[in-house]
């Protein structure tokens, strides 16, 4: 096992035995081999620097390498942004460990070897974010590899195999060109993904939002604090935020919306669906105080007449939003609420049952004017999942969820 701490400034001979600098970086090129060490720089002195590529070197030792070609063969140095280099790049960066769901800063890399033909190709395995990488980048130079690796054997070690990292690139056309994929990000539970997004500099927060599908990024956008939530979308731009704001539950959008600048908000309405930002305006008129406030408007209401097949029936034609499906609203002809029936009786009742036998006593709503101590009232005495929201005529208008109180308590505390 080889460090990157023990390879950079390690002295390079060509197999002729002359020397021809010491390695002032290590590439990777990850749309070719995403843990292969692709090229060493090489420096000395005022000389043009020059670059080895992995297939020319012969040997590896720590501050030592030796290659198996003349220094003639070897190619100026020319910048490319598609490379990933390790001192510039990875060393002292923060990094997002994707099994470990946390950010982390890289203390050194864990090389391998791998020899082939007559060559030494070095792979990243691990990357260090413990102690004994940190003591090795504070004695580098200092003392010999040897009496570093001395101490280091007494220290604990912590590391994160390569395959767990995702690198945070703030720039999105540098992130193409590295190929850098989210993929490990959007398969995180949308809490963890906010935490770690919590951890994070501005821009490497906006970095991570934009690079995520609208979906991924409307989840993880919810579970933010709510300071932050508004930063992200202020710096969206309008177009993308409608885009990720489409994906997230209305009285979530709402919210958030009010807690934006008025003309901001303005301009993110404008680039929604014409019904969508009608229903979000609506929903800012209410206070945030009030049941309105509190309420989600996608709820799921089906004729009073109906039995239970022609609900269930109903209900997997138009897929609702299965995490907000705690209770069915029932209505007349005119759509009226007449009552509540909560989805755990719905699934063991008989197919032929009456949902009207089903319903919940007594009918519980409120106005969307109700103030939230009220709403909270009937939560709590009546152990309610869900409770409607209803207009002046009584037909319901929106819900309110235990996940709406959950959160609007955990808000003022």
């Amino acid at each position: 096992m080889l460090h990157a701490t023990e390879i950079l400034g390690a002295e390079v001979y060509d197999v002729q035995g002359h020397f021809v600098g010491r390695v002032r970086e290590m590439f990777i090129e990850p749309a070719e081999q995403p843990n292969r060490i692709a090229r060493l720089l090489l420096g000395r002195g005022k000389y043009r620097p020059l670059v080895a590529r992995y297939d020319q070197v012969a040997f590896v030792a720590p501050g030592t390498i030796r290659l198996n070609v003349e220094e003639q063969r070897l190619e100026p140095f020319r910048p490319n942004e598609a490379w990933l280099a390790v001192r510039k790049d990875l060393l002292d960066q923060q990094i997002i460990d994707t099994n470990g769901r946390k950010v982390v800063r890289v203390n050194d890399l864990d090389l391998a070897e791998n020899r082939l033909n007559g060559t030494v190709e070095l792979r990243v395995t691990q990357v260090d974010v413990g102690l004994p990488g940190a003591v090795r980048r504070l004695l580098q130079g200092v003392v010999s590899p040897g009496v570093i690796r001395r101490i280091q054997e007494k220290l604990p070690p912590k590391t994160i195999k390569w395959e767990f990292v995702n690198l945070i690139e703030p720039d999105p056309m540098r992130r193409v060109k590295l190929r850098i994929s989210m993929q490990k990000l959007a398969e995180m539970h949308p809490a963890d993904l906010a935490d770690i997004m919590e951890q994070l500099s501005p821009v490497e927060r906006q970095a991570i939002i934009a690079s995520l599908d609208e979906e991924t990024a409307a989840e993880a956008l919810a579970e933010l604090d709510e300071r932050l939530k508004t930063q992200v979308v202020e710096k969206l731009g309008p177009e993308r935020a409608a885009e990720i704001l489409e994906e997230m539950e209305p009285d979530e959008v709402a919210d958030l919306l009010a807690e934006l600048p008025p003309e901001t908000s303005q301009e993110v309405l404008r680039e929604l669906p014409r019904a969508e930002a009608e229903e979000f305006s609506e929903l800012l008129q209410f206070p945030e105080n009030t049941a309105g406030g509190m309420m989600n408007t996608e709820f799921v209401s089906v004729n009073e007449n109906a039995t239970r097949e022609e609900a269930l029936a109903w209900i997997r034609r138009e897929e609702p939003d299965l995490d907000q499906l705690d209770s069915i609203f029932l209505i007349n002809a005119q759509g009226v609420l007449t009552g509540v029936v909560p989805i755990g009786r719905l699934l063991l009742a008989p197919p032929e049952q009456p949902l009207l036998a089903l319903r919940m006593e007594p009918l519980l709503s409120v106005p969307p004017d109700a103030v939230e101590a009220t709403v909270f009232e009937l939560f709590d005495k009546y152990n309610l999942r869900s409770l409607a929201v209803v207009d002046a005529q009584g037909r319901p208008i929106g819900a309110i969820t235990v996940d709406d109180i959950v959160h609007r308590l955990w808000k003022q505390s």
